[in-house]
């Protein structure tokens, strides 16, 4: 829970349903760090521009369609999208789970610190 009775469900709690133009998520775990720390809270745009390298993105890996993650938009590949963390330390993403399928891009993360979720290359 939120300041302001504001709720946001953790990734892995949301099973793969975004439904409208923006979706409040919890980043749980180190992956994304720097760039995202567990407990952040962040907004998905599930419409919009197309994905592209270097982008922040919520996604299913195809071997394990339980689990919803954040991760970074590394390339297409097989149809879908080769993903990484940015903490390099932590392998859970495509080099050990493969191609996984973009469900959204993460636009800015809005609790605790406010601010935009930078492309990177």
């Amino acid at each position: 829970m939120l300041p302001g009775g504001r709720e946001v469900k953790p990734v892995g709690a949301l099973a793969h349903r975004l439904r409208g133009p923006l979706v409040p998520v919890l980043v749980t775990g180190p992956s994304m760090a720097p760039t995202l720390r567990h407990g952040d809270a962040v907004l998905v745009r599930t419409g919009g521009r197309p994905v592209r390298p270097g982008d922040v993105v919520v996604a299913v890996f195809r071997s394990r369609p339980d689990l919803l993650v954040v991760k970074r938009a590394v390339r297409r590949q097989d149809g879908g999208w080769w993903i990484r963390g940015d903490n390099d330390l932590v392998t859970d993403d495509s080099r050990a789970y493969g191609v996984a399928d973009v469900h959204g891009r993460v636009v800015l993360r809005y609790w605790p610190q406010p601010g935009r979720v930078t492309r990177r290359i």
